[in-house]
């Protein structure tokens, strides 16, 4: 057991495995197992899960399984596995050798499907897909047995062989359990364990033409892998009997137990993978790697780090009992996180054209900026200044309010890292916009500070425009206006998307040392939030997507609550 456990207060799901561990349980084996259908891509939800059951092999000395549970080949694809594999790998976890499938297990499952047939735990059920639902009854009342219910075992063998053997249509018969008609939990009323699908799966071809369910392949996959603990969220909680059940009474090598957690919410966000499927179908967002996504490839493009992902995890524990979590809670560890570790850059969004009339024409300075503050290992890079610059437009108003401490006609601010610069001239379009300011520097002032002890109220970013590189800057923003898109159940949940929730700036203009750049750099942009280089960026295409703002939201409502 790590020594970390010694210091702090264990979540209910580590209580358990310690006391396992500790009592001897499982001959004193752990082995836990992430478990993704392959019929999408993996979201900030599955992250949870991948460090909780990840995390606790690796702090208990023990292992975790990376299996898929590919049971539904008309939904599963090889896209979706290569995937999952790939973000495991990125959030730092590592099955090495122990990569499954329950596809890997279809002929024991088989095995023991007849197994139940033969001991009467089983039946071949001709009743279609309605009518299992019509006679399964509802929670105030009990279902009633099917017709088929009462088949010999001969004849229950005979049609299942058959069924295998592809002489039935899809959906023509499929093998239930027999279990109760009128227990209280549905799922125990004579379930499904296996449906005709003649379909191609993406491993095994069209060897198969019944597959599993997956209520059926999910525990008999866990005790053939020697799973100790099965954890999943509350919602398989009602499934636990059915699990239990399918276990124990099969001939199985070990006998895994299941735990239920709660899974994440997050606000402002969907989890569901069908919501998200139509999304990426419906084509209100560019993939499921589009950086408004809350799947672990959409945050990895976006500039989100796997240390800051798996601090968020941590942050919000493992529970017994559903919640919300804020966004911002998720946004306040990517931001802690890169605050550390990105280099400062500058880089100028809606850019103003600065000449400075009395710096000699031709000549270039390089001034020294410094990396990252945090971090004086990081050291400092040479930028260059010149007489024409670029700044923010924002940072300049010609008639400013009260508190606007930006630039303004006949006021002097710093330029980051260089001189001291005063407006004296506003050049203006035929239609009246601003293009052009024209501003004299003090040339003592070099590196920001004035001897004579004067001070101005604002400093701003720039790049030199002879210099600075041309860039495309895609500024994201929340997927949906609603915290709790799926609320209402009433109101379809893309009547809450975002049209704002993307705003793309070009020609922005970078310094060069950006050229650089390559996909998944991440930097702070001084005084305009944290960026990352898009995977479309190349030699010559500069691409960024805004990680996340400077302001820090979730600190804002911690000050609050206290």
């Amino acid at each position: 057991m790590s020594a970390n456990h010694t210091a702090q207060p264990l979540d209910f799901i580590r209580q358990i495995v310690a006391e396992d561990l500790k009592a001897g349980k499982n001959d004193g084996r752990l082995v836990t197992r992430f478990p993704p259908e392959p019929n999408g891509y993996l979201h900030i939800g599955h992250a949870k899960s991948i460090c909780l059951n990840f995390g606790i092999a690796r702090e208990f000395g023990g292992q975790c399984n990376l299996r898929f549970d590919d049971t539904n080949p008309t939904k599963e694809e090889q896209e979706y596995v290569d995937s999952i594999q790939e973000d495991v790998r990125w959030l730092g976890f590592d099955g090495e050798d122990r990569l499954y499938y329950a596809s890997d297990y279809f002929e024991q499952m088989y095995d023991y499907a007849e197994h139940l047939i033969k001991t009467g735990k089983a039946f071949v059920c001709d009743l279609t897909a309605d009518e299992i639902r019509e006679y399964r009854g509802t929670l105030t009342q009990p279902g009633k047995n099917s017709p088929y219910r009462d088949r010999s075992v001969e004849k229950n063998l005979n049609l299942f062989r058959r069924m295998r053997a592809g002489e039935f249509p899809d959906g023509g018969r499929v093998l239930r359990a027999k279990i109760d008609m009128a227990s209280p939990n549905i799922n125990m009323r004579d379930p499904v364990l296996y449906r005709i699908l003649h379909a191609d799966h993406h491993r095994t071809g069209d060897k198969w033409c019944i597959y599993p369910m997956y209520d059926y392949a999910h525990p008999i996959s866990d005790a053939l892998e020697g799973i100790t603990h099965s954890i999943c969220t509350l919602e398989f909680e009602d499934h636990r009997p059915l699990y239990d059940w399918t276990l124990d009474h099969l001939p199985v090598p070990y006998r895994p137990y299941q735990y239920e957690f709660a899974r994440l919410n997050l606000t402002y966000t969907v989890m569901s993978k069908r919501k998200l499927l139509k999304l990426v179908q419906e084509g209100r967002v560019a993939g499921w790697d589009d950086p408004r996504m809350p799947t672990i490839s959409g945050m990895r493009r976006r500039g989100y780090q796997p240390e800051a992902m798996r601090h968020f995890c941590d942050l919000i524990g493992v529970g017994k009992r559903e919640n919300l979590v804020e966004l911002s809670l998720l946004e306040y560890c990517v931001r802690e996180d890169l605050n550390r570790r990105a280099p400062r850059v500058m880089g100028v969004l809606r850019p103003l054209k600065v000449v400075l009339v009395n710096y000699p024409a031709g000549q270039v300075e390089e001034l020294e900026a410094v990396n990252n503050p945090e971090d004086p290992a990081m050291g400092a890079r040479k930028v260059p200044f010149s007489r024409e610059l670029f700044i923010e437009r924002e940072d300049f108003m010609e008639e400013p309010p009260k508190k606007f401490y930006r630039l303004a006609p006949g006021r002097e601010v710093r330029l980051r890292y260089a001189y001291f610069i005063k407006c004296l001239e506003v050049v203006k379009d035929n239609t009246g916009e601003v293009v052009e300011l024209r501003c004299t520097y003090d040339p003592e002032t070099r590196g920001g500070y004035a001897p004579d002890g004067r001070r101005v109220k604002a400093t701003l970013h720039w790049v030199s425009a002879p210099h600075a590189r041309p860039a495309e800057v895609r500024l994201y923003d929340r997927l949906f206006t609603k915290p709790n898109p799926g609320e209402d159940k009433d109101t379809d949940f893309l009547a809450h998307l975002n049209p704002h929730s993307l705003e793309t700036l070009k020609p922005c203009w970078v310094e060069p040392s950006l050229a650089a750049a390559t996909p998944g750099n991440f930097y702070q942009f001084e005084r305009l939030g944290y960026f990352c280089a898009d995977k479309e960026t190349g030699p010559g295409n500069l691409v960024f997507n805004r990680t996340v703002t400077l302001k820090d939201p979730w600190a804002k409502i911690q000050q609050v609550e206290k």
